[in-house]
């Protein structure tokens, strides 16, 4: 570590990660060109643009007058078919994903349960959400059944990673004290790692749930049921004040959800 003289004493100063100040500024010049030439690559339609924030206006526009009641019971459908996808999706990933962590924790599961399990989880981390919303609609159809599949595939990859992570973290101490006494592998789980991820867990579990809402409106879009399919027609019709009218009950769920689920949190803490 290099230390300098100062008239205060020894100073440490951190070192650098490139020590050669010429291979710094060279670095440096090398990622300004290339952000220059990679930004002039950019085909740029000005006409559009100017046009564009004509439309743009417009749409901000209509969250001044926002339309609920010529399409309420689209919109109503749209929420309520949402918000069932959400809480089924995300109960069902929980649940499907405590075994996936478990197996996928390397300091518990035998390499080849580990293996299987983190690939499980690799592959749904792999992909975007919206991605796998096509898949599914192109197996099985538009409607709710792809988008609660496409919401509960990512709860498991999501869910699974973050349990596993808790579990490698959990005290070795306390599990081996429980392995001393000659419990099993379950027994290890239920008295040693459960009490030590379950808060975490819990709050993880409403945290998903609110995303897999906002994904809901996400997936929507291309044909994945929820309100994502009832934003779309409005905004292919240029129902700009229904539009901003679906967007403003999105961001209110939103934010009673985040509000929820902080006061959950702050109480499991």
């Amino acid at each position: 570590m290099p230390l300098i003289q100062t008239a205060g004493g020894v100073r440490w100063k951190k070192k650098n990660l490139i020590a050669n100040p010429y291979l710094r500024i060279v670095i440096v010049f090398s990622a300004v060109i290339y952000l220059a030439l990679a930004l002039s690559s950019v085909d740029v339609n000005w006409a559009r643009v100017q046009e564009g924030m004509g439309r743009g206006l417009a749409f901000l526009g209509s969250f001044l007058r926002p339309d609920f009641f010529s399409r309420w019971d689209e919109i109503f459908d749209g929420i309520l078919e949402s918000l069932t996808m959400t809480a089924v999706a995300t109960a069902a990933g929980i649940i499907l994903s405590v075994p996936v962590g478990v197996g996928a924790a390397g300091n518990i599961a035998p390499f080849p349960v580990y293996f299987l399990c983190r690939s499980v989880i690799a592959a749904s981390r792999t992909f975007p959400e919206v991605i796998i919303a096509i898949f599914f609609v192109a197996m099985f159809g538009f409607g709710a059944l792809a988008g609660m599949l496409t919401l509960m595939f990512a709860t498991i990859g999501f869910m699974a990673k973050l349990l596993a992570e808790d579990i490698e973290d959990a005290d070795p101490v306390q599990t081996e004290a429980i392995r001393s006494t000659g419990a099993g592998f379950f027994q290890i789980l239920t008295w040693s790692i459960q009490p030590q991820v379950m808060p975490r867990l819990i709050g993880l579990s409403v945290y998903r749930l609110d995303i897999n809402f906002r994904e809901s409106a996400v997936i929507g879009i291309v044909g994945a049921g929820g309100i994502g399919a009832t934003l779309n027609t409005s905004i292919d019709r240029y129902e700009y004040d229904t539009t901003a009218a679906i967007l403003i009950v999105i961001i209110m769920i939103v934010m009673l959800a985040e509000y929820m689920s902080g006061i959950i949190r702050k109480r499991l803490q």
